[in-house]
């Protein structure tokens, strides 16, 4: 029997065209399918505002109370809208026949599309200079725009020197949504723009930054794609807030794993002629530092699934998403564009294929800052650390002066404000809380003692419960019980009752957003404990949210510091190393605070800060802070366990301090940006994160953690092997 013919063994030439197709037609998928992916989802930056809210109540825990009186409004008023108060003031007291054109045009606003009919008369002040009227907007109207069109209109009717103010809710609401509306846009081009000008000036090569900004954009498509429809189906809650987070974490982010990608990649062309070698081997060495961070990012990110407040927890896996695919671009998308222009990538300055020269260096570059500076440490550790650790210490203790306790909803928009002013106004013409009452829902049988509660407050102006059969669709109610309205002989209103319970309205005396008001409602919660009443409202919402929040501060940010620190120890096989990277952080992040304290304060003149300023800024600064010392201390460890751990120091900064230098600083810059959008939390956040990661880059990662670790020497591995093992 004859034996099958075996294939011929393919010839050296045959292997290589094998080879370079394969070598083709890999990154060439690659790159098709993230294109596929980022065409789906470019598409959708100018329609996240379809699948995302920014009303406040929807975050709150579902236990709250502000939460359950909410859900219960709509039954008692059979209406979502959103309540809009329109003002009218003048220097002089008002004319009849002003306040007739006055009350014709208040009647005449349903005719503004998105209003609803559900309008109340014109109501003049005690003073005469004033009329207000709430004017509801239907809760799938576009706000801004329905609240402008209404002002329009108004000031198109009303008599010459009588000004407009359209307040209250929608009006706060209506600020909100114009002050997000930069962040497809504007946000996006700032933030795209720093990162190139920054590439540029880093590489002075004109592909390059290209390569490296179409990596982190087409990361942020991808990822809008995944989140915008995990948001469509409530999966996901999106708010402007965590859109515009997500979309600078996902550019930094990104563009910080490529830079140490291309960092790596431009050392194996030094010593490999063949680019596919080269980019296989700054895989390998690139893979577990950028696991490692991204890893420590997500890893803090969805610790805040704990949080009470839905706008903290629902952050968490919609910035994890991100990451993941700043990640996947970073190790797939880079890799297969650097394999297909190779040296070209780098032009005019194409990397040396120097073998030569680079055994000579014995890897470490002998001239230039960062080898200055790891021979100033190699003279003074000691010194250095202990310096560095005092100023940073100085500048922690302006944490005494962060108000962060929350702001008055009338501040959270920087500039301009119609609604804003428009209060100021309401406050000195009628009480300060018209239009935005406090609800009490009680049993139906504690109605004459929950009234009672809130006309014996000198924070409550007046009282009112909601009755159907009122023309108003309200009656007051005084210590008498409720007072009977229109003509003489008119019975008197019945409430309206829903499962047995009331709903009571208390105008209070202060602003709504005001701490007067919020005082006033934290002492008719304890006053009405005994009579199972739900206190809601606009007040209600801004003190659950604040409390809420605060509790997220107190339980998330040791977690965190918990969760990383593990995460180091599986990283550096070591315990005091992670200890030490931690304590160098938290030090970090309490400067950041401190200084941003006393610039909000001093400089500003911020009103405060919300409580959740404070931890988005740990989360953001620690998690990715504490990338550069995985970055650095993965670099040093490597070359301890070759060259010993001082000397392992010295060429781990010589050799990361440029790539980590240039990645703080597209970080900075990614959310500096934050700032182009006018609301303060982000404006706060943008300050804290991008002076946080400056001061990062330049002092801890540069100055405290290289000085310290090297006075250790190889102690800072303990309990590992290099510990047992290694040498100094």
């Amino acid at each position: 029997m004859s034996r099958p013919a075996q294939a011929p063994t393919p010839t050296p030439r045959e292997r290589s065209r094998r080879h370079s197709w394969v070598r083709v037609f890999i990154p060439v998928a690659l790159i098709l399918v993230w294109l596929v992916g980022a065409s789906l989802g470019g598409p959708l930056f100018g329609k996240v505002d379809e699948v995302s809210s920014n009303d406040q109540t929807s975050y709150l825990p579902s236990s709250s109370d502000a939460t359950q009186v909410q859900k219960l409004l709509g039954e008692f008023n059979d209406s979502e809208a959103i309540p809009a108060i329109a003002l009218f003031t003048s220097e002089q007291k008002l004319t009849d026949a002003e306040l007739e054109t006055i009350s014709d045009a208040v009647a005449d606003a349903p005719s503004v599309e998105g209003v609803s009919t559900d309008v109340s008369p014109a109501l003049p002040s005690d003073d005469g200079k004033a009329v207000q009227a709430f004017i509801p907007i239907e809760s799938d109207a576009e706000l801004a725009d329905a609240t402008d069109a209404l002002g329009t209109q108004l000031r198109e009717a009303v008599p010459d020197g009588v000004t407009v103010y359209i307040t209250g809710p929608a009006g706060f609401s209506a600020d909100l949504v114009a002050g997000f509306s930069g962040i497809d846009g504007l946000l996006l081009g700032v933030a795209l723009l720093a990162v190139l000008v920054i590439l540029v000036l880093v590489y002075r090569s004109f592909l390059l930054p290209l390569v490296v900004l179409s990596t982190s954009l087409f990361a942020l498509c991808v990822a809008l794609l995944v989140v915008w429809w995990l948001a469509k189906f409530e999966v996901l809650l999106l708010s402007g807030q965590t859109q515009g987070i997500l979309f600078i974490l996902v550019i930094g982010a990104a563009t910080d794993y490529a830079l140490l990608f291309v960092a790596r990649f431009r050392e194996e062309l030094r010593v490999a002629q063949d680019k596919g070698t080269a980019v296989l081997a700054a895989w390998k060495g690139s893979f577990e530092p950028i696991v490692a961070s991204g890893g420590t990012v997500i890893a803090g990110l969805l610790c805040l699934l704990l949080s009470d407040l839905k706008s903290n927890s629902t952050l968490g896996p919609v910035a994890a998403i991100g990451i993941v695919f700043a990640m996947l671009a970073a190790l797939t998308l880079l890799p297969a564009l650097l394999l297909l222009f190779g040296r070209a990538v780098f032009w005019p300055r194409r990397p040396k294929f120097e073998p030569e020269v680079v055994a000579a260096e014995h890897g470490m570059r002998t001239t230039g800052l960062w080898a200055r500076l790891a021979g100033l440490i190699k003279k003074r550790p000691r010194v250095i650390w202990i310096v560095t650790t005092l100023v940073l210490l100085a500048g922690a203790a302006g944490l005494t002066q962060l108000n962060a306790v929350g702001v008055p909803q009338s501040d959270l928009v920087l500039g301009a404000s119609e609604a804003r002013d428009g209060q100021v106004a309401l406050g000195e013409h009628f009480p300060g809380g018209s239009g935005s009452p406090v609800y009490v829902i009680v049993p139906e049988d504690s109605l004459q003692a929950a009234a009672d509660v809130l006309l014996a407050s000198d924070g409550v102006d007046g009282v009112a419960v909601t009755a159907s059969d009122s023309p108003s669709g309200s009656a007051p109610v005084t210590a008498d019980g409720i007072t009977a309205v229109g003509a003489p002989g008119t019975p008197t209103p019945e409430p309206t009752v829903v499962d047995g319970d009331v709903l009571l309205q208390g105008t209070l005396t202060d602003a709504a957003d005001s701490d007067a008001a919020a005082a006033t409602v934290r002492d008719l919660r304890t006053q009405l404990d005994d009579v199972d009443a739900l206190v809601g409202g606009v007040t209600a919402t801004a003190i659950d949210t604040n409390d809420a929040s605060i509790h997220d501060r107190n339980l998330i940010i040791p977690l965190i510091l918990v969760v990383i620190m593990l995460i180091l120890m599986l990283l550096l096989r070591s315990i005091l190393a992670p200890v030490l990277l931690i304590l160098t952080t938290v030090l970090s992040f309490g400067t950041a605070l401190g200084v941003s304290a006393l610039v909000f304060n001093g400089i500003f003149d911020f009103p405060g800060a919300d409580p959740a300023v404070p931890l988005y800024g740990f989360v953001f600064l620690v998690a990715l802070g504490i990338d550069y010392n995985i970055f650095l201390m993965t670099r040093v460890r490597e070359e301890s366990i070759e060259h010993g751990t001082r000397e392992g120091v010295l060429r781990g900064l010589s050799i990361t301090g440029g790539v980590i230098t240039s990645a703080g600083l597209v970080l900075a810059a990614t959310f500096a940006a934050l700032s182009v959008i006018p609301i303060l939390f982000l404006v706060q956040l943008a300050f804290i994160v991008a002076f946080g990661v400056l001061l990062d880059t330049f002092v801890v990662r540069s100055l405290l953690v290289p000085a310290l670790t090297y006075d250790i020497g190889k102690a800072i591995w303990w309990p590992s092997k290099l510990w047992r093992r290694g040498q100094d």
